[in-house]
């Protein structure tokens, strides 16, 4: 079965690792593109502890790509997270000259998608064209003019991603279902669409609904592979979406399942002004902080387990090729 996004990637099958923050290594990009899909290794790949170093943040991006080649030969990418601005950070700069230097040949662009501010920021956009590198984007914000925007600049891939996913969410509430063809009418390029992508069921709508690829993080969280703490992977096993609670955060809204400091979260998303309510929830929250103590460590108490809707499709924890045969048995 011909798929745009399988060609322009080099990838077996149309599905793509959701990197995030603290939740992937080596071991488990390796294992997505051994398994035939796109691994992508997240912002603190590898990593248990933080450094506020940009350079020796990249040095550790360097390590982790250099163990990915180690264990596969298959393609996979390395997430630039782009700037609510004109400028990107030097965090990120950083890691892109990385990427640069050890020839990774594709990187997933988080972007903004803001108004004014739509598509892949100029500071990282002409260096990944210069060097050949392939743009996978995907926007906190999505939306039709976003992806006009990025098909206009020469992406390699659009990710739609709908109201469905966990952890940051977009601040528009359209489903996953219902911008996924949307998008799908406005733009000629290859399309991925996330949020609640878990078994196959939702792989065959998704595709039915003009996908050609899909782009799951919830996922790969409960896998043999996947770092995240192992009471975590026996919640997400446990928990259906109807247990998950829903509050404000940067940058809009946030999806997790309940733990000790969900209350509290909550509280003040029903208490403050919008905007208090999402300054306050991210200090609590501890920014990404809180995910690495919550979903690395297992820490429930002072961490938050980032999940989507599609949490309730996962029933028990496989491996990734398992996983991956079990979603992609179409294209098989």
């Amino acid at each position: 079965m011909s798929n745009r996004v399988c060609e322009v990637l080099g990838i077996k099958y149309p599905i793509i690792q959701g990197p995030m923050s603290w939740l992937t290594n080596a071991e488990l990009v390796a294992a997505v593109s051994n398994a035939g899909g796109l691994g992508i290794l997240g912002p603190n790949a590898g990593q248990t502890e933080l450094t506020k170093d940009p350079v020796e943040t990249a040095e550790r991006m360097r390590r982790e790509i250099r163990k990915v080649r180690e264990l596969t030969n298959k393609p996979f990418g390395v997430t630039l997270i782009g700037s609510n601005g004109e400028f990107s950070s030097i965090f990120t700069l950083k890691i892109l000259d990385v990427v640069i230097e050890e020839k990774v040949p594709i990187v997933l662009i988080n972007s903004f998608g803001k108004e004014g501010n739509y598509g892949v920021e100029k500071g990282l956009l002409e260096p990944c064209k210069e060097h050949g590198i392939k743009m996978v984007v995907r926007s906190l914000q999505p939306s039709i003019a976003d992806a006009k925007k990025c098909q206009e600049q020469g992406a390699s891939v659009y990710v739609a991603t709908g109201f469905d996913e966990g952890g940051t969410m977009p601040g528009v509430a359209i489903g996953t279902f219902s911008i996924l063809p949307m998008i799908r009418d406005a733009i000629d390029m290859p399309l991925a669409i996330a949020g609640g992508i878990c078994d196959i069921r939702t792989t065959r709508a998704a595709f039915a609904l003009g996908a050609e690829a899909v782009f799951c993080g919830t996922l790969f969280l409960a896998v043999k592979e996947s770092p995240c703490a192992d009471n975590v992977k026996d919640l997400i096993v446990k928990s259906t979406a109807e247990d998950l609670v829903m509050f404000r955060a940067p940058f809009d809204y946030y999806r997790s399942l309940p733990t000790a400091i969900c209350p509290t979260l909550i509280e003040n998303d029903n208490n403050l002004p919008t905007e208090e309510a999402k300054q306050a929830n991210g200090k609590a929250m501890g920014g990404v902080g809180g995910m690495r103590l919550g979903m690395l460590l297992g820490d429930l108490e002072h961490g938050y387990v980032s999940v989507g809707n599609g949490v309730s499709l996962i029933h028990e924890i496989k491996s990734v090729k398992e996983v991956i045969d079990d979603l992609m048995a179409d294209f098989k």
